[in-house]
């Protein structure tokens, strides 16, 4: 329960910083520029906010495991968390960015590793 309840406070860290850090930080420059194709600008935007109701499920989730272990459950959410972390990594060393500049490469991986912890105790 206690790796369980820290998964849920990273995600809970991880959410509050895409919203509002992201927002700040890569949504409004995002909107400000024009010289994106219009349903490029707006496909992107609209990924932005799936993954912002991505990760308000997986706080979800994780909330849910802390009243109802589950390790099924807590198997597919660590997994999906390592996916998001390889893949911000990947989209990062794509665009010649160390991974460690997306918040998103260490916060999914810290989730990760949590839930590994947690898979061992639960």
């Amino acid at each position: 329960m206690v790796f369980t309840s820290l998964a849920a406070a990273a995600s809970v860290v991880t959410f509050l910083v895409h919203t509002f850090v992201g927002g700040r930080r890569v949504v409004a420059p995002l909107l400000a520029d024009r010289s994106l194709p219009k349903p490029s600008k707006w496909l992107n935007y609209y990924c932005w906010h799936v993954t912002t109701v991505l990760i308000a499920f997986m706080v979800g989730g994780f909330l849910w495991l802390v009243f109802d272990p589950h390790l099924p459950s807590l198997v597919f959410l660590g997994a999906l968390a390592f996916a998001l972390s390889v893949l911000s990594a990947a989209v990062a060393l794509k665009a010649g960015i160390g991974p460690l500049r997306f918040p998103s490469t260490s916060l999914f991986a810290a989730i990760a590793i949590i839930c590994m912890a947690a898979g061992l105790f639960m």
